[in-house]
């Protein structure tokens, strides 16, 4: 496989190598492919886990478990409210 990189992207894996932390470049490449992957797989669990919220969220509205957004907000400032004046 022959992969292009800009000079940036080129000076990047060289500086790694010059670390010590990498013996070669493609060392740096299969590392940066690794976290990629591993980037990649997380924001598709939290995805997941957004939309079983969702669906959780959207089953509770349907069973008509829901709470007035604005009177929820107006209970916490009139409790806040109280707290400060004791």
């Amino acid at each position: 496989m022959n992969v292009s990189l800009t000079p940036e992207l080129e000076e990047l894996i060289q500086e790694r190598v010059r670390s010590g932390r990498y013996t070669s470049a493609s060392e740096v490449v299969r590392e940066a492919l690794r976290l990629l992957h591993d980037r990649d797989e997380l924001r598709r669990l939290r995805i997941a886990e957004l939309r079983t919220k969702v669906a959780a969220g959207l089953d509770s509205l349907d069973d008509g478990r829901s709470h007035d957004g604005d009177a929820v907000i107006d209970e916490i400032l009139d409790d806040a409210t109280a707290v400060n004046r004791d």
